[in-house]
């Protein structure tokens, strides 16, 4: 089934929560944020190929790594980042996108449109947060 909604639609709290066409909104917009990440992750590794070159002057040589570590130590939070979107893509298809892991409530609109990989609700995730500090103080 496929929904069609407007370049110019935005999910609003007087619908349906994750009626056909927010779901579809946020699909979409996952969709072409995981394209984004993959179009940069191309012209990096692009950029790293071109880049592979001797640098005869050893402070090139140590600014050139230290410039590919930067460059991959992104690209691993951006790999993880993808296996976030591919786990909220499936959220969708399986109904439970939305809504707060823990507490099953719907995630506010204002937090899914700000991070659409969320899975908790904003207190949900001040309390996760809260706890972590606390075992960290340890």
């Amino acid at each position: 089934m496929s929904i069609q909604i407007d370049e110019d639609y935005r999910p609003r709290e007087d619908e349906p929560f994750m009626n056909d066409r927010q779901r579809e909104y946020f699909r979409l917009k996952l969709l072409r944020w995981k394209d984004d990440i993959l179009k940069e992750a191309r012209e990096t590794l692009q950029h790293l190929q071109d880049e592979n070159q001797n640098h005869p002057d050893l402070a090139d040589r140590a600014s050139s790594e230290t410039d590919r570590s930067i460059e991959l130590r992104a690209r691993d939070r951006q790999r993880k980042l993808i296996a976030k979107i591919d786990a909220a893509l499936l959220r969708i298809e399986d109904g439970s996108y939305g809504y707060c892991e823990d507490t099953g409530e719907p995630i506010s609109l204002k937090r899914l449109e700000a991070r659409p990989i969320a899975t908790l609700s904003v207190e949900a995730q001040e309390r996760h947060e809260r706890r972590e500090r606390v075992y960290r103080d340890d």
